[in-house]
C-alpha cells in the first residue's frame, strides 16, 4: 500500500473529528500574557475554526482585570475582545481570587470564572484539548 493510500484515511479522520481544541495555560502574566495573547491571534489567523480555551490562575490573572496593560503601555482589554470575539474563552481561577484576596468585578467582563484552574486544565485535557503553555 502507498503512502498516499495511507495518508488519504487519517486526513479524513482529522476532518470528521472536528475542529482542534486548544487549551493555553497562563500563570504568569510578565512571561505569558502577551507572548500568549500573540499565538492565540496566529493560531486563529492560520485554523479560524479551532476552538480554544484560556485557563489562568496564580499571576496569571492580572491581564484580565481591569485597567491592566502589558510592557508597552497597551491594555490588555483590547487584544482580549478581539480574541472572544473570535471565539476564545478566557477562565479565571476562583481560587487565585481567594488567595489573593480578588473580587469577580476587578476583572474585565469577558473573563469567565472556574472554580479551579488547575482542575479545569485536567478536565479539557481529557476531553481531548491540546495543551499550549506560552
Amino acid at each position: 500500500m502507498s503512502l498516499a493510500a495511507l495518508a488519504l484515511p487519517l486526513s479524513a479522520q482529522a476532518q470528521a473529528a472536528g475542529p482542534d481544541q486548544v487549551v493555553y495555560h497562563i500563570s504568569d502574566t510578565a512571561s505569558q500574557a502577551l507572548g500568549g495573547l500573540r499565538n492565540i491571534k496566529n493560531h486563529l489567523d492560520t485554523d479560524p475554526s479551532a476552538k480554544i480555551t484560556v485557563v489562568t490562575h496564580a499571576q496569571g490573572v492580572d491581564f484580565l482585570m481591569q485597567d491592566a496593560k502589558d510592557r508597552n503601555g497597551n491594555p490588555y482589554e483590547i487584544a482580549v475582545q478581539e480574541l472572544v470575539g473570535r471565539g476564545v474563552k478566557f477562565e479565571v481561577c476562583e481560587i487565585t481570587l481567594k488567595n489573593r484576596s480578588l473580587k469577580k468585578e476587578q476583572f474585565i467582563v469577558e473573563a469567565q470564572f472556574t472554580p479551579s484552574g488547575v482542575v479545569r486544565l485536567a478536565k479539557l485535557q481529557r476531553q481531548g484539548y491540546a495543551y499550549i503553555r506560552p
